[in-house]
């Protein structure tokens, strides 16, 4: 390096958030790869490549996911001394993840390093509230540079800002998201990918949402207005990936089923793994009517997909409709499980408690439903959550409706908000009953005999069991929180709490992983005893029950799904709406 060429340290950093003792969330592996950082990430190789600082002066990229890396200020603000300039982008930052992304900010403000913080609450915020979320200003009042929208094409500006010391307090691009196809792709180098349960990474081929969803954020942060990358882009991930050992990829979009380009990625995929003989693997998220689409199922299968994660929210069609969520058609749940139970497809479902009609008894009357004939492998809960940034959040904001102002609860698996029916006690206790009633050993064995029977790897059926009913029963921490072998440092706990003696600290904590060890350890064997029974079964495949037999033309009077009052509405509804259009079409 020549005597006059100069540095610049950009160091990027995903932020975890705080449990409820005040402890940074954080494993040796964590379970989501985060898409943000790996944008960021190749937003910033891009910047290096093109010498957006000039040519003389090197770019120079750090990466770090706190959810399974520690993150200590002096070290980051030394590596940005010792470069002679740079600063530190919080990436993704999420409602939960807030408070946690302005302590980190601080300790670094406080050695004169410059900050700036994005993510869905900072833009969230900006597009749906009058004025500065309260989270928001802390961070303006300490000199914390805010960005908003999306960063393709925008991160050369921020950076020439922060080389020559003159960051913006705002930057605000919401109004002019930019377009995907062509942009640089999410990347991220191996050595950070292999953090993550399963070495799992991610892409995003498209963003926005067409929906109106009330309880959703990503119609008012990525937009209406859907926008894609190409088959052309998704090959280029995938095989930056598969070169340095990486195969299994997350497709972040809120639902891969409404991206136009759905089918030119997936022939492209087919043909990378048929054709070309590369191996890769895909989860995906999707709405309740992607089984519409001609060849849509049958074609992820073929490219690669292994799981699906299905926004099914409820089967109450009140709620759906109060939610906004009027895509979702209870008649037509079992024909697209069945779909993907047919493409031999994995399925988790997200379940939502806390619609205004909920009472405990309706919603584990519903569970034990959708255990009985609904084909379900892995269901998920949620509070209904009025997330920052939400049409829900900005509605009881403007009522004065009280809200917890702690924002780090903001995770989905706290309540806090008032219920219509329920007080929040019972609402909590309603919410850990409805992991109790759907994940016992009956229903655990129900799931793996239909994954053995429809074709579905039981195996991996029975890992994510352990890892959805562990994390709650043992960890405390939602499943999507999760990760092996979980990490505290007594030093990393929320400042507004006390800090430990290390006498009381160590013990405790060497107790606990104990302890932690040991429950997951009998879990998992008293589990996998069900699943050795089940393979030694000579009659495995034979078995069928009421949620996989194939759909038939009386179920809407004879499945229990649909003699609720409000489901039975919902029918007489939906008969008359194809009634009319059949005299239309005649």
């Amino acid at each position: 390096m020549s005597t006059s060429q100069r540095r610049f340290c950009l160091v990027l950093i995903k932020p975890s958030h705080y449990d409820d003792d005040g402890y940074v969330i954080q494993w040796i592996r964590s379970a989501i790869p985060s898409n943000s950082l790996a944008c960021l990430y190749g937003l910033a190789l891009e910047c290096a490549q093109q010498k957006v600082l000039g040519e003389t002066t090197e770019l120079e990229i750090h990466a770090i996911d706190e959810t399974n890396t520690r993150i200590r200020p002096s070290r980051i603000a030394s590596l940005i001394d010792q470069a002679g300039s740079g600063m530190v982008m919080l990436v993704g930052v999420q409602s939960n993840q807030f408070p946690r992304a302005l302590d980190l900010a601080r300790q670094l403000r406080e050695r004169e390093i410059q900050v700036a913080i994005g993510g869905f609450h900072v833009s969230g915020t900006i597009a749906m509230l009058s004025e500065r979320d309260p989270y928001v200003r802390r961070a303006e009042e300490i000199g914390v540079s805010l960005f908003a929208g999306e960063a393709e094409g925008r991160l050369d500006e921020v950076l020439r800002d922060a080389a020559t010391q003159q960051l913006k307090p705002l930057y605000n691009f919401m109004n002019d998201l930019p377009n995907l196809e062509g942009a640089p792709m999410p990347f991220l180098p191996s050595d950070k990918i292999l953090k993550t349960a399963g070495a799992n990474t991610s892409l995003d081929a498209g963003r926005g949402c067409p929906y109106q969803c009330s309880f959703c954020t990503i119609i008012n942060v990525q937009g209406r207005k859907s926008r894609y990358r190409s088959a052309d882009d998704c090959e280029k991930i995938v095989r930056a990936n598969v070169a340095q050992g990486i195969h299994r990829f997350f497709i972040t979009d809120d639902n891969f089923a409404r991206n136009k380009n759905w089918e030119a990625i997936l022939d492209r995929m087919i043909h990378l793994r048929e054709a070309e003989g590369l191996q890769f693997n895909f989860i995906i998220q999707v709405d309740t009517l992607c089984h519409r689409l001609p060849n849509f199922i049958e074609k992820c299968a073929r490219a690669g997909v292994k799981r699906v994660f299905i926004g099914l929210e409820n089967i109450n069609p009140d709620s759906l409709l109060g939610a906004k969520k009027q895509q979702n058609k209870i008649t037509e749940y079992r024909k697209m499980l069945l779909a993907w139970k047919t493409a031999k497809v994995l399925t988790y479902c997200g379940y939502i408690l806390g619609f205004p009609n909920d009472t405990r008894e309706s919603i584990i009357h519903d569970i034990r439903v959708i255990q009985k004939e609904l084909p379900v492998d892995l269901l998920e809960f949620f509070y209904l959550t009025p997330l920052p940034g939400s049409e829900d959040h900005r509605n009881l904001l403007q009522r004065g409706t009280w809200m917890d102002a702690d924002i780090n609860k903001y995770d989905l698996n706290h309540a806090v908000t008032t219920h219509a029916q329920m007080s929040i006690e019972e609402w909590q206790r309603t919410y850990r009953a409805a992991w109790e009633t759907y994940y016992t050993d009956e229903h655990i064995q129900t799931v793996l005999k239909r994954a053995t029977a429809t074709g579905v790897s039981p195996g991996k059926a029975l890992f994510l069991i352990v890892w959805f009913k562990g994390c709650i029963g043992i960890e405390g921490i939602h499943p999507l929180e999760g990760g092996f072998l979980r990490l505290k440092f007594r030093r990393d706990r929320r400042p507004e709490l006390p800090r430990e003696f290390p006498f009381t600290f160590y013990p405790k904590l060497a107790a606990e992983l104990l302890t932690k060890q040991i429950s997951w350890a009998h879990l998992y064997l008293r589990l996998y005893r069900m699943y050795s029974r089940l393979k030694k079964d000579p009659r495995r495949f034979e078995y069928t029950d009421l949620a996989i037999t194939p759909v038939t033309d009386d179920e809407l009077e004879t499945r229990e799904m649909f003699q609720t009052a409000e489901a039975r509405g919902y029918v007489v509804k939906i008969r008359r709406v194809e009634k009319m259009r059949s005299g239309a079409a005649a």
